[in-house]
C-alpha cells in the first residue's frame, strides 16, 4: 500500500498548482462530501465570523496566544505523530 501511495504522491507532485488544488478538492470532497451551502454563502459566513472575532479581541473579551506558543505546541504534536 505504502508504495502505492508514494506512486500516487509522486504523480500528484508532477501536476501544476491549479491541477493540484483541484486534486485536493476532489479528495477534500470526497470525505466530507460537498458543501450544503454555495460558495457566496459560506464566504459570507466567514466575513461573519472574521468580524465577530475582531469585535471579541477588540472588546479584550478574547485570549490571545502568543504565535510562539501556537507553533510550539502544533510542532509538538507533529512530532509525537511522526513518532
Amino acid at each position: 500500500m505504502a508504495a502505492v501511495l508514494k506512486e500516487i504522491e509522486n504523480q500528484a507532485l508532477q501536476l501544476s498548482p491549479p491541477e493540484r488544488g483541484e486534486l485536493i478538492h476532489r479528495l477534500i470532497v470526497s470525505l466530507e462530501g460537498e458543501p450544503e451551502d454555495s460558495p457566496e454563502v459560506i464566504a459570507q459566513a466567514w466575513e461573519s465570523e472574521i468580524a465577530r472575532r475582531v469585535a471579541e479581541i477588540d472588546a479584550g473579551a478574547a485570549t490571545l496566544i502568543p504565535q510562539a506558543d501556537v507553533f510550539a505546541k502544533l510542532d509538538a504534536k507533529l512530532c509525537k505523530t511522526r513518532e
